[in-house]
């Protein structure tokens, strides 16, 4: 299967205060924060990723995978080869001999009175039939065997096996997609033909089941045990797994959801296939004494009642409260742009006050949103300059990090789903490059930044909706980087996506799309130095593609506040609806 990858770039600016909220680590996000130093602010850079918590999901370490898989393939093949070569001089021997015994027991004496045959009669039980037996036991596997132990070292553990699926599965949910649509292989309907490397067996979809059994999720484990048994209904045959085990997963977990009468059914159906299953008849006993109690009860229940327990089944609601309206977004549903308001955003170039950079190449500059304003900044870096931030942030990827308010320390969490790796600007000239890009668009003093922080977002990778500053029951969200609160967003995009992926600001019901070579800009905090709430915003989980960004955050300070001022106040060459 094709590793998606999805590259951020992220810079942020903060406050003399110590804090540090949430961000990611990861390859697929480059992110840079600013800090102040006496006048000047500190930037730091990181690029992150999102999918999930193991090593192997993450595109930096999948595209590895596959070449190791390929590396893994070839070498058995070269044994298969001495495998037939060993078997073909065992025939060939064999073959001679058959012809040479049936000859010579026709006339087993005759035979024999010749001296050169007895001879070599002897010879051959004395010597070659035990040259013949070290050929039989000669163990080809060594090489392949060896290869084998050395990869295994970096496969994939039972956890990234359970990361994977529980990947797909929120995919599933977030975009909408039911279990036929994901088995078929028919995600975004990019082909007429599915390639059959794509679609799920009944295996695996029997396996997906089991990763949400194993998890409590009942609703999930119903789906793909549903999909499985539909697979084996429609002829499909599988080795391992057969309808009774299906049957049994689906009916517990249909009942876990409340669904007495369709588990009973389930349990029926099972019985009918192996009457001697002991958990099931139990379970037949058990469905059908809670459907009577359950009946007797639906009696005296009004409809109001019946309404509201039919809606407590199915996926239960979790931690997050806006995960509907989060999903929406990514999925560009419930975006709140009016066709008036739409009017009023134009495309400019855009000089950031005659800087010297940009009076003869100003820069091309979009509106994205109105209020909050959110800009983006077209062709800002080369395909080189993204090619080498990859290149160089690939071996260092680690599992990306959000700041803990309990503990003021920093740690993974299951709703940031990447990983990072940092960059100094001293480590390559490319590194340093975009760092002073930045500050000639933004004007944000970059001298005394912080490394720059690459994320990567693997399969489902993520990042549900947060704050990029720190709010005040957080005093000391960056105490660990010994910097202030963040003022700004910087996001790069460093490549397309195919599909999902976009960032959205869930309460204002915005979304933005990647889109390579671009950047998108905005304010986290009032001049005042609150912050702003309406910037709350998420990454949505990539579908089909590759993502790369840029974060960047100004401190509140005086001089940060004066540069707010001032960069309203730049050059507009022309104002007009966006031609980029």
């Amino acid at each position: 299967m094709t590793a998606y990858r999805w590259w951020i770039v992220h810079l942020l600016l903060f406050t003399s205060t110590s804090a540090r909220s949430d961000f990611f680590t990861s390859i697929g996000e480059l992110v840079f924060f600013f800090y102040p130093s006496s006048s000047s602010a500190v930037l730091l850079v990181h690029i992150a990723s999102a999918d999930r918590v193991n090593t192997a999901c993450f595109p930096g370490q999948m595209t590895d995978l596959l070449f190791m898989e390929k590396d893994l393939v070839m070498s058995l093949k070269d044994y298969i080869r001495a495998e037939e070569d060993k078997l073909q001089q065992i025939r060939r021997w064999a073959d001679k001999l058959e012809a040479l015994s049936a000859a010579a027991t026709e006339d087993p004496e005759g035979f024999l009175g010749q001296p050169v045959n007895a001879f070599k009669l002897i010879k051959r039980l004395n010597t070659e039939w035990t040259e013949l037996e070290s050929l039989v036991l000669m163990d080809m596997s060594d090489v392949f065997v060896s290869n084998l132990t050395i990869q295994r070292q970096n496969f994939p553990s039972d956890d990234d096996q359970t990361g994977a699926a529980k990947a797909l599965m929120r995919l599933q949910d977030t975009y909408q997609l039911d279990t036929d649509t994901i088995s078929t292989g028919q995600l975004a309907g990019l082909f007429s033909v599915t390639p059959a490397h794509l679609t799920l067996t009944v295996d695996d979809c029997y396996d997906l089941g089991k990763v949400a059994y194993s998890e409590a999720d009942y609703y999930h484990t119903e789906l793909w045990m549903a999909q499985a048994l539909k697979q084996l209904d429609q002829g499909e045959t599988s080795s391992t797994v057969d309808a009774v085990a299906i049957l049994d997963y689906l009916s517990y977990s249909v009942y876990q959801q409340g669904g007495l009468r369709r588990a009973l059914d389930f349990t029926k159906q099972l019985l009918e296939l192996d009457p001697t299953h002991q958990r099931a008849n139990g379970n037949l006993k058990y469905f059908e004494y809670q459907l009577s109690k359950q009946k007797k009860v639906e009696g005296r229940e009004d409809e109001e009642q019946q309404k509201q327990r039919k809606e407590s089944q199915g996926r239960h609601d979790d931690y997050l409260p806006e995960r509907n309206k989060y999903e929406k977004l990514c999925r560009s549903e419930g975006i709140r742009m009016t066709p008036r308001r739409q009017s009023r955003l134009f495309c400019r170039y855009y000089d950031n006050g005659r800087h010297p950079r940009f009076v003869i190449g100003p820069v091309k500059q979009e509106d994205e949103w109105d209020r909050p304003h959110i800009v983006r900044y077209h062709d800002v870096v080369s395909e080189k300059e993204m090619e080498k931030v990859k290149e160089l942030a690939k071996p260092r990827l680690r599992r990306a990090t959000v700041h803990d308010p309990q503990t003021g320390k920093l740690t993974t969490a299951h709703y940031r789903v990447s990983k990072s790796a940092w960059l100094a600007a001293f480590e390559h000239p490319v590194v340093d490059t975009i760092n002073q890009r930045i500050e000639d668009i933004t004007g944000l003093d970059i001298s005394t930044a912080e490394d720059l922080q690459v994320a990567n977002y693997g399969i489902g990778g993520q990042y549900e909706p947060h704050f990029d500053f720190g709010r005040k029951d957080e005093p000391d969200a960056f105490e660990e980087l010994g910097t202030g609160n963040r003022i700004a967003t910087w996001l790069l995009y460093m490549s397309d996506v195919q599909a999902g992926g976009a960032t959205v600001f869930t309460d204002i019901g915005a979304s933005v799309k990647p889109k390579k070579g671009t950047a998108v800009f905005w304010y986290n905090l009032h001049r005042s130095g609150e912050g702003d709430y309406l910037t709350r915003h998420a990454a949505c989980p990539v579908l089909l593609g590759n993502k790369w960004g840029e974060f960047f955050s100004p401190a509140d300070t005086p001089e940060i506040q004066d540069l707010l001022k001032a960069t309203e106040n730049v050059l507009i060459v022309f104002d007009q609806r966006c031609w980029f």
